[in-house]
């Protein structure tokens, strides 16, 4: 059988690598030679802050057609106004550069071997500097294990999304003959395995507690984090591979594809790697027995827009300092997020964020009864809330009397007493921000029961008083549904925007300018907490009792008072409420193998309220359709190959290509 194999150089033209970040072929620093970079522990600390910044994290600053660290400077033109959530069913966004929601595709691709083989010169230049006796043992195992953690981040995004890659881990030489270094792709279950051996030596030699000179390194249980990620990625894939199997030479090479006999050993590590941080009193929930639900909701929203490793669920973050005096390092994500009535520039393409209805559907009430059921919007009297709308724009009079809606006094009627975790991470129709009520009206229904949804009309009550299709006359004083379809759709499509993360209570300076600088947490303890009790619940090894309480102690954070048993659904749904918009919920499809029949001509769904001026005073009633954008595009599609993405230079690196492409 023909080998696949891969050519690894300095130079990115040779390999089709894209955008080369030749750090190395740089003189950084004032113009200080890379020989001594390399020759003094100084040096070497500055080689390693660009390893860090080469990490493929995808935070605020992560975009699909650009990739990572997206920052001026640096070869990116900012985030763009994207996020991982909008490529789920957790967001919608009409972005600048059209529409960005496209779940499977739009994700930034990465073979990024060049800085794989920064790290691997990085890790030589160690040992020689450990060898002339210029750094001290334990600075040494640190910055050995940080190299080690940062290649094993780096073979994890690969392995995410690619299968089984070529493992390169030795410094190649620059050849005279390309055959030299061709290496070829080793088997997806290598890949993971190779992974968590990496992790292994990061875990055995980084110390425990943060270096006070840089608290953004890694330490012993950031790597334990993150094998607790990478093992439960593994597992799924493995447990779940023929709920989607494919077929062709990749796969008989076992270069894609794993045994569901291999699940458990990866169950298991992902258990023992959580567990050891689970153990660890230093990490708790943040403020885990709220008073009232109100501190509940104020207490989660913290957690984001103050996020700091005072805060003792935080596992590892990423910081970013004022990018309008320094070079960019900031990121855009108040300039581009922030609802509609708020922007700081109303003639810019900002504010097109929509959370979906999807998503807030998946939020509980606080029956707490015990089941832990997700608890819909209300909408109708009867029927339930099963009915969706399509083209709510072109509803009919006779239609909208069909429906027997439930009437409301205001916008925010129909959420409360849902999970504050909702009211913490979504901005709700009716919802205060800033000091500011948050209108999300997206229509009205006439006196004459005629609707006039997403378009400008004005109508009289009968009250005598007039009213506006969007609640208001001003462009500026609605967040959602307006010129739809448009260049100015500056406004939520779904009726939601987006909350978490927002500088809320902070004052936000230099939108334009990268100048947000809230932390990207990337991991916490509510993760490693949920990663346990998935783990626990699907391979049935570790300790169940545990498992339980701790995702109760997740759900008592959040003010729920119940306790609920340990199953595979409640863990899932309970990854989606917790950690929404924290990039999960992307790859929780993909590695369980059910993006494809969640996304099969599928529409996102929003929540549309209507004024209703058959009614003196008049009520909000609410409309459940199909996103505008959504529908325009005739629903959307994830196609089973894109579990897998497109090897990148098969002409020149000989590799087999991944099944379909």
């Amino acid at each position: 059988m023909r080998k696949s194999l891969i050519y690894i150089t300095v130079c990115a033209s040779f390999l089709l690598l894209g955008a080369c970040k030749n750090f190395l072929d740089l003189e950084p620093l004032d113009k200080v030679s890379k020989d001594y970079l390399f020759s003094t522990p100084a040096g070497v600390k500055t080689v390693l802050a660009d390893l860090y910044n080469r990490m493929p994290m995808e935070d605020f600053v992560f975009h699909p057609q650009n990739g990572f660290n997206q920052h001026p400077g640096v070869g990116g033109n900012g985030d763009g106004g994207w996020s991982l959530a909008s490529n789920s069913d957790e967001a919608v966004i009409w972005g600048p550069n059209g529409y960005t929601s496209n779940p499977g595709t739009d994700i930034a691709e990465y073979w990024d071997y060049t800085s794989i083989r920064f790290v691997n010169k990085f890790l030589n230049n160690l040992i020689d500097l450990k060898a002339k006796g210029s750094l001290d043992e334990a600075s040494y195992n640190q910055m050995f294990g940080e190299a080690h953690f940062i290649r094993a981040y780096m073979y994890f995004t690969l392995a995410r999304r690619y299968g089984g890659v070529p493992i390169v881990d030795q410094e190649q030489a620059v050849p005279t003959d390309i055959a030299q270094v061709l290496v070829p792709r080793s088997t997806e279950k290598a890949t993971w395995d190779f992974v968590i051996a990496e992790l292994d030596l990061a875990i055995a030699n980084l110390p425990a507690a943060r270096p006070s000179d840089a608290l953004n390194r890694a330490t012993k249980w950031v790597a334990l984090a993150l094998k607790s990620r990478v093992a439960l990625h593994a597992a799924s894939v493995a447990k779940y591979w023929n709920k989607a199997p494919l077929t062709g030479p990749a796969v008989d090479a076992k270069l894609v594809g794993m045994a569901a006999t291999d699940a458990n050993a990866y169950y298991l590590l992902c258990i023992d790697a959580s567990k050891k941080i689970m153990d660890n009193t230093s990490f708790a929930l943040y403020k885990p027995a709220p008073a009232s639900k109100e501190e509940a909701a104020k207490n989660y929203q913290d957690i984001f827009e103050s996020a700091a490793y005072s805060n003792p669920e935080v596992i590892y973050l990423k910081s970013y300092i004022d990018g309008s005096a320094n070079s960019g390092q900031g990121h855009m994500t108040d300039f581009w997020f922030y609802p509609k009535q708020l922007t700081y520039q109303t003639s810019y393409m900002s504010s097109r964020w929509g959370t979906t209805l999807d998503a807030v559907d998946v939020f509980e009430d606080y029956a707490d009864n015990g089941v832990g059921a997700s608890a819909p919007i209300k909408t109708v009297t009867t029927g339930g809330e099963g009915y969706i709308v399509a083209k709510a724009g072109q509803l009919t009079k006779a239609t909208i009397a069909g429906y027997s809606f439930i009437s409301y006094d205001s916008q925010l009627d129909p959420f409360k007493n849902k999970d504050v975790r909702l009211t913490a991470s979504v901005l709700l129709p009716g919802s205060t921000f800033k000091s500011t009520l948050i209108n999300m009206q997206g229509g009205m229904i006439k006196s004459d029961g005629t609707p006039v949804i997403y378009t400008d009309g004005v109508a009289t009550g009968l009250d005598g008083k007039t009213y506006y299709s969007y609640g208001s006359n001003n462009i500026s004083g609605y967040s959602a549904f307006g010129a739809l379809g448009t260049a100015q759709a500056n406004y939520s499509s779904t009726g939601f925007a987006l909350r978490k993360f927002l500088q809320d209570t902070k004052a936000v300076t230099n939108l334009g300018s990268f100048g947000s600088t809230q932390s990207w947490i990337d991991m916490r303890l509510a993760e490693v907490y949920l990663n346990y009790a998935e783990a626990v619940a699907e391979s049935g090894q570790g300790d169940a009792a545990l498992a339980a309480t701790s995702l109760n102690a997740i759900r008592k954070r959040a003010a729920h008072t119940d306790v609920i048993p340990l199953t595979v659904d409640n863990v899932l749904k309970e990854r989606r409420v917790e950690l929404i918009f924290e990039d999960f919920r992307y790859w929780d499809l993909i590695r369980r193998r059910d993006f494809h029949t969640r996304f099969n001509q599928t529409r996102r769904f929003s929540l549309v309220p209507l004024l209703d001026l058959r009614q003196n005073p008049p009520k909000y009633v609410f409309l459940r359709t199909q996103n505008y954008y959504d529908d325009s595009q005739n629903g959307l599609t994830f196609t089973q190959k894109r579990y897998y993405r497109i090897i990148p230079g098969v002409s020149v690196n000989k590799l087999i290509q991944n099944p379909e492409y």
